[in-house]
């Protein structure tokens, strides 16, 4: 075998990635197996750098660590030259693409570990590692909304428990809240509050929507879970808001929800518009087209909403 003696940091410059993911693929997909030293720190030889940059080169073209990561290096070899354009190019749209999927793939897979196994320290350390490598709104999109509803489908099939709900979005929100600069938000910007109305106790949909929004530039007054109607009408007139934006995840059965969002439209000013969105949405639709709430899809469609109430009203001619 290969002597071993570059340390982590050097194989992460040679290979261009990250020490996270090469520690990810490493452990999750065995696809090196680097020496430890007395202390415990890793130790690659050359034969195993040059696979991790294989690798990435495969991963870029589209490839799934997770089917290739253990082949043979020759192999590798010959599905990184078959990777390669007619010019011996890897195409730049394309390796874009494919290394912010992996990536992204990556850190969603372990912030659901990092759940599961209640560590704290695990979710933060993921979740700005995540921030670094996929910007702000990278972040939100591919990591913090796939894991929302991840952590909705484990805790309804019984993997997870409430309890696991609860952890994950206390360390969210202090993330989102306090650790990650690009959620600071503007005091000068459109005021939206946010919350999720009674009955309704997941928390995580309202918190991606609150920093998607204040990274979008509006002034985000966060309400948290579980509120009554008139507490989110006082708040969104004290803060004399541009529009609130509900949450709705869980329950999708809940008989009171259709009479609290009413009282809610009737305590709302008509310049104040309505949002609504989430897993449950769907289930009331019904009564949000009584009232007239904006239903939305998804963070993108969130965000094309809020840049479209930021746009002055155009008056007739």
């Amino acid at each position: 075998m290969a002597e071993a003696h570059q340390a982590i940091k050097v194989v992460a410059r040679r290979t261009g990635l990250s020490a996270h993911v090469i520690r990810i693929w490493e452990k999750r997909y065995g696809a090196v197996a680097p020496e430890r030293t007395g202390t415990n720190r890793r130790l690659y030889s050359d034969e195993q750098i040059e696979r991790l940059s294989l690798l990435r080169v495969i991963t870029q073209a589209g490839h799934s660590i997770g089917h290739v990561a253990k082949l043979p290096t020759e192999k590798l070899r010959e599905l990184t030259q078959e990777s390669r354009d007619t010019n011996g190019h890897v195409s730049r749209s394309r390796t874009t693409a494919s290394t912010a999927a992996t990536t992204a793939e990556t850190f969603l897979d372990e912030c659901i570990a990092a759940v599961k196994s209640l560590d704290a320290r695990a979710l933060e350390e993921t979740l700005k590692l995540a921030a670094t490598d996929l910007g702000a709104q990278g972040l939100l999109q591919r990591v913090v909304a796939p894991l929302a509803q991840a952590i909705g489908e484990l805790w309804r099939d019984g993997t997870i428990t409430a309890a696991h709900e609860h952890f994950a979005s206390a360390v969210i929100r202090v993330f989102l809240g306090h650790a990650a600069k690009p959620f600071a938000g503007t005091e000068n910007g459109p005021v939206l509050v946010v919350a999720t109305p009674a009955g309704q106790i997941c928390e995580l949909g309202a918190l991606l929507v609150g920093a998607a929004a204040a990274n979008l530039g509006w002034h985000v007054t966060y309400l948290g879970a579980n509120l009554p109607a008139a507490e989110i009408a006082g708040a969104a007139l004290q803060s004399r808001a541009r529009a609130v934006a509900l949450s709705l995840v869980y329950p999708e059965d809940d008989p009171r929800l259709e009479g609290e969002l009413m009282r809610l439209h009737e305590s709302l000013p008509p310049e104040v518009t309505l949002l609504v969105g989430g897993r449950a949405t769907p289930a009331y639709r019904d009564a949000l087209e009584k009232i007239g709430a904006l239903q939305i899809t998804d963070l993108v469609h969130m965000g094309i909403t809020l840049d479209e109430l930021r746009k002055p009203t155009k008056k007739g001619k």
